[in-house]
């Protein structure tokens, strides 16, 4: 903010501000984009289905469809003149009612509790390898000793043994633990049982010991044939692939990731090419293309053919058909979605003789995602992915218009020097534009991602996708093996590239959680900065500089407790968060991860480390910005603690009545009944909140737990 403020403070700061301001309020330039309009329609629409995900309390249901329904006929009474500022309401309106609709009709039974171990009875509707066994997906259950009004639509359990010869379909029994949806592992972070809620998924858990039961089924419906196609090409590829290679060619053709080395996921995480394990609009792009050039190179081979019909537009009919099956065995994730609707529009205007590649056509993928499934706007593969294809068509565009873009009869090797260039460019722009979203759901971004991505790429797109295609294609008559083993060449040396960038100093950069307020900031200004052709466009720079100038700050809390009081973290005067308690698990890591910061491991049990933390065998005492804090393991440090403390964090029960003097008590059933705790200290003022305090009231929410009789310490 003081660099912003310095900028400014320079007589040609001053200046440009005042031509920037002036030329925003000067309202003629927002008519001389009227044909740009249309690109903000995806954006109100995502404002309205903010407004829901945000709430803290459920919505009426008929809110939203009345809303709607008013504003409609608003719009369309003949009296209005000026229609724009109705429209304006009327999609976020259109966006919150999808989103309050689409939550209504996905409803469905999810575990209350851990239940088990239990007999579980279902239909597979997907199997997944993992590192060690399967992943199944239950439909069509029956769990004893859970009535049928309580039993979730779907489950995922994680099998060890006897999961191998399982397909899609299929009626198997096993003995199981099943658990509810996860809730987050604070409160403001990552939710997978809202995720879950809009899966269909009632509950997860683990099988144990070989399957009761096993029946194999034949199903003749659309979704299982799939599913069993994709089964059955990912076994093919990890028999004739085995290894790391073989994981890396089965996420690349049908979207199963279970097979790939931890070592290897971070790799290509940390190097900046994490995205070409998670299928997308370049996987798509690089299927179509192919498709299009060799069926179009083909169709030329015939002078009568060439001449006489359009090829060119069968070629894209084909390549539309080709991206379509991929999309089926590919899993058709959302950002694949994404990708796909983009493509089928490109090909029907290649068909139409209209251009291909226009932010139009990336608004029309927008609404049409976020009216069928709103809740993908919260996440972070519809973020990124849409991030990157509009400052990457926004580039385009303008780089078009001013010329710069040229067909060039020119040599092979200036060619190829533009080619390199191209995929620079693309990297850099895209890298930049989804930064900003990395670091807010990954807290990490790779820096060295445009080094990695101009060897890699050219990798993926002329041997390993490619190979992979005509590896799809041969399996109907057995000779997948050699293509698929030319495929693993590349995927060999994309990991050795990984492994090499991730090795380099200061390959990662990592940042502290920051608050989402300020992600849609950055959003905002980039949507400015890219749906605007004139000069105003540039505006969208001041709030990205602003939110870039806040984001450092973080919003760590100061002290973190989950639900079963096994985990206890504090963050240092450094800013480190460590734990006093359990730095293992789950939770542990996602707040290690928020945190941005390695793990600052406490010795435990009478020792004193530094002047923060001073454990015995009844608990912990600590201070923590200029406040004492009690970890209260047993009862017999209650009266003290309570007497001398200003926190106090107890995995026991506590009574209110006899622990007044401290401003914050979170007891073992405040923990039981409104899960991880995370607490902020500014000076005097501490702010706590939980699970159970945040969007309680959502149909997604596992808090707070309200039995009919609480069981309360007197």
């Amino acid at each position: 903010m003081a660099r912003l403020f310095k900028i400014y403070s320079t007589g040609a700061g001053r200046q440009t501000t005042v031509l920037w301001l002036t030329t925003l309020f000067r309202f003629s330039w927002i008519f001389e984009e009227r044909q740009r309009w249309i690109l903000w329609s995806p954006v109100f629409l995502a404002f309205g289905i903010s407004a829901y995900f945000q709430m803290t309390w459920e919505p009426p249901i008929g809110l939203g469809p009345a809303l709607l329904l008013t504003s409609s006929l608003m719009v369309f009474v003949k009296q209005w003149k000026n229609r724009l500022p109705l429209i304006l309401v009327l999609l976020p309106i259109l966006g919150f009612s999808s989103a309050q609709l689409r939550t209504y009709f996905v409803s469905a039974p999810v575990l209350e509790n851990k239940i088990g171990p239990v007999l579980v009875s279902g239909k597979v509707e997907r199997r997944e390898p993992k590192k060690t066994g399967y992943r199944l997906t239950l439909t069509d259950l029956t769990v004893d000793r859970l009535p049928k009004g309580k039993t979730p639509e779907r489950i995922r359990v994680t099998v060890r043994k006897g999961a191998d010869r399982v397909r899609a379909g299929d009626s198997i029994q096993y003995r199981a633990v099943l658990y509810p949806p996860a809730a987050p592992a604070s409160p403001d972070a990552y939710n997978f049982a809202r995720s879950a809620y809009f899966a269909g998924l009632g509950g997860v858990g683990y099988a144990f010991g070989n399957p009761k039961s096993h029946h194999t089924i034949h199903s003749t419906k659309i979704g299982t044939s799939i599913a069993i196609v994709r089964q059955n090409l990912t076994d093919r590829i990890l028999i004739a692939l085995p290894g790391e290679n073989g994981g890396v060619a089965a996420a690349l053709i049908t979207g199963e990731r279970g097979k790939i080395p931890e070592n290897v996921l971070a790799a290509m995480r940390e190097s900046g090419l994490a995205h070409l394990l998670a299928i997308s609009g370049l996987h798509i792009g690089l299927v179509a293309g192919f498709l299009f050039f060799v069926s179009r190179f083909f169709l030329s081979l015939s002078e009568t053919i060439s001449l006489r019909f359009p090829i060119k537009k069968w070629a894209a009919l084909f390549a539309l058909t080709g991206s379509f099956f991929y999309l089926m065995v590919s899993g058709a994730t959302l950002p694949t979605q994404r990708a796909f609707l983009m493509l089928a529009l490109a090909m029907i205007a290649i068909v139409i003789d209209r251009r291909a590649i226009s932010m139009n056509i990336v608004a029309w993928a927008a609404i049409t995602i976020l009216i069928v499934a709103p809740e993908s706007l919260l996440h972070v593969s519809f973020q990124m992915s849409f991030a990157a294809v509009v400052a990457l068509v926004a580039t385009y565009e303008a780089a078009s218009n001013s010329g710069k873009i040229r067909r060039w009869n020119i040599t092979i090797g200036k060619r190829a020097t533009s080619y390199v260039g191209g995929v620079i460019l693309t990297t850099f722009i895209a890298g930049l534009a989804t930064a900003p979203f990395a670091l807010f759901h990954f807290n990490q971004v790779a820096l060295y991602g445009i080094l990695a991505n101009v060897l890699a790429v050219p990798l993926t797109a002329f041997l390993i996708m490619p190979f992979a295609i005509v590896a799809v294609c041969l399996m109907s008559i057995g000779l997948e093996a050699v293509p698929l083993q030319i495929m693993g060449w590349g995927i060999k040396a994309v990991i050795s590239i990984a492994s090499f960038v991730q090795s380099l100093p200061g390959a990662v950069f990592h940042l502290p959680a920051f608050d989402v307020w300020l992600i849609a900031v950055i959003a905002l200004g980039g949507l400015w900065l890219s749906l605007w052709k004139g000069r105003v466009r540039f505006l969208g720079f001041i709030p990205i500089l602003i939110a870039l100038t806040i984001i450092p700050n973080g919003s760590v809390p100061d002290l973190l407790i989950s639900e079963t009081g096994k985990q206890i973290a504090i963050k240092d005067g450094d800013g480190k968060l460590g734990f006093v308690k359990g730095g293992k698990g789950i939770v542990a890591e996602t707040w290690l991860k928020r945190a941005g910061n390695p793990l600052v491991e406490f010795e435990q049990l009478g020792s004193n480390i530094g002047r923060l933390v001073l454990c015995d065998n009844l608990g912990c005492s600590a201070n923590v910005s200029g406040l004492k804090v009690a970890i209260v393991h047993h009862m017999a440090a209650i009266d003290e603690d309570c007497s001398n403390s200003d926190i106090i964090l107890a995995t026991i029960p506590i009574s209110r009545s006899k622990c007044s003097r401290p401003e914050i008590v979170i007891d073992r059933f405040d923990l039981w009944r409104d899960g991880n705790h995370a607490i902020w200290i500014d000076g005097r003022d501490i702010h706590s909140d939980s699970n159970g305090g945040n969007q309680a009231k959502r149909p997604w929410a596992r808090y707070p737990r309200t039995p009919s009789v609480y069981p309360r310490v007197p």
